[in-house]
C-alpha cells in the first residue's frame, strides 16, 4: 500500500500509560496506540473491539498489532467528542437529547448483542476492591482520616447493600468507563466508542449511570430520572420503576465513591494532580445520592460533615 508521506501528530491520551498519535497521508489518517506492554496489555482492546464490531457497533477497526511492542494501528474515528457537543444550554435540549438517543441505542446493543464468553465478571470481590480505594485513598491517603470502628460498620453496611443491588440486575456485557470523552459523532454508525479494553460482565445500570453521572457536566435530577425511565423502556425490562431508579441510583454511588478514590490516587500515586478538581463534582453527586435513601443517612451524616468534604 502506497501512502506517501505520513504526518505524525499527538492525540490526547488517558489516565492510563497508553499514547496515541494521529498518522496522516494526503488522503487518509490513522490512530496509533502506543500501549507499553510491561504496564498496559492490548488484547483485551483487540479482542473487544472485534465483539462491539461483530454486534454492528463501530469501535475502531484494529488495522494491525503488534502485542509484543505494544503497537496497534486503528481506524481514526475523528475528533468530535460528545464533551463539547453536549451542554447544559436549554437551548441546545434537542441536539443533547439526539445523541444520548444515539448512545442510549448503543448500550441496547450491547446489553443485548455483544458477546460476554469469557469476560471477566463484575462480581462481588471486584465491586468491593473498587469501593475500597475511597477509604484508602481518598479519605486516609487525601485527607488524613481515619474512620472508627463504628464508622467502618456503617461504610460495610454500605458497602454490602451497594454490591447487593449490583448483583440483582441483568448481568450484560459492559463497557466500564462509557461517557462522554469515549464516545465519538461519527459521520456514520455514530456513536463512535473508544477505551473499551477494560470490558466485563455486570450490571445493566452500569454504562448507562457512566454516561448520565458525566464528570464534566452535571444534569438536573428530572432530567436524569427521565433518561434512565427512557431506557429501562427500551430494554423491555420487566422491572418496576421504583426498583429500576433504586438500582441506578445505588450503582451510581458505587461507581462515583470508586471514581472519587481513583481520583485522589491518580494525584499521590501517579502524579496526575487534574483529576483533583474533578473530585468536587463526584463527591457532591456521592452526597445527593446518599441523602435520598433512609438506609444510608448516618453515613450521608457523616461525610456531609467539614472534614470530609474535598478542599
Amino acid at each position: 500500500m502506497n501512502i506517501g508521506q505520513v504526518g505524525v501528530h499527538p492525540v490526547s491520551g488517558d489516565a492510563s500509560f497508553r499514547r496515541y498519535f494521529r498518522l496522516r497521508s494526503d488522503k487518509q489518517s490513522w490512530i496509533l496506540m502506543d500501549a507499553p506492554p510491561d504496564k498496559e496489555h492490548s488484547a483485551p482492546f483487540v479482542d473487544i473491539a472485534a465483539r462491539l464490531r461483530r454486534a454492528g457497533l463501530h469501535a475502531p477497526d484494529v488495522i494491525a498489532a503488534d502485542l509484543d511492542r505494544g503497537y496497534l494501528l486503528l481506524e481514526d474515528l475523528g475528533d468530535a467528542l460528545y464533551k463539547p457537543l453536549i451542554t447544559n444550554d436549554p437551548g441546545q435540549a434537542d441536539r443533547v437529547d439526539g445523541l444520548f438517543e444515539e448512545a442510549f441505542a448503543a448500550l441496547h446493543v450491547m446489553a443485548s448483542s455483544v458477546s460476554t464468553d469469557a469476560l471477566p465478571p463484575y462480581d462481588r470481590t471486584r465491586l468491593l476492591e473498587e469501593l475500597e480505594l475511597f477509604p484508602a485513598w481518598y479519605l486516609k491517603r487525601h485527607r488524613n482520616i481515619a474512620l472508627s470502628c463504628g464508622q467502618w460498620d456503617l461504610w460495610e453496611a454500605l458497602c454490602t447493600q451497594l454490591i447487593q443491588s449490583a448483583q440483582q440486575q441483568p448481568q450484560v456485557f459492559v463497557h466500564r468507563d462509557f461517557h462522554s470523552c469515549n464516545l465519538l459523532k461519527t459521520p456514520f454508525n455514530s456513536p463512535g466508542i473508544i477505551d473499551f479494553q477494560d470490558a466485563v460482565v455486570g450490571p445493566v445500570s452500569y454504562d448507562l449511570i457512566s454516561l448520565v453521572w458525566d464528570r464534566y457536566i452535571t444534569w438536573p435530577r428530572d432530567k436524569a430520572t427521565e433518561w434512565f425511565e427512557q431506557f429501562r423502556q427500551r430494554l423491555g425490562m420487566k422491572t418496576d420503576p421504583q426498583t429500576w431508579l433504586r438500582w441506578c441510583d445505588w450503582m451510581g454511588l458505587q461507581r462515583n465513591l470508586k471514581v472519587v478514590g481513583i481520583f485522589a490516587r491518580l494525584h499521590h500515586r501517579d502524579g496526575k494532580a487534574g483529576y483533583l478538581e474533578m473530585i468536587p463534582r463526584f463527591w457532591d453527586y456521592v452526597i445527593d445520592q446518599l441523602g435520598r435513601y433512609p438506609e444510608f443517612q448516618d453515613f450521608h451524616k457523616l461525610l456531609n460533615s467539614d472534614p470530609y468534604r474535598p478542599r
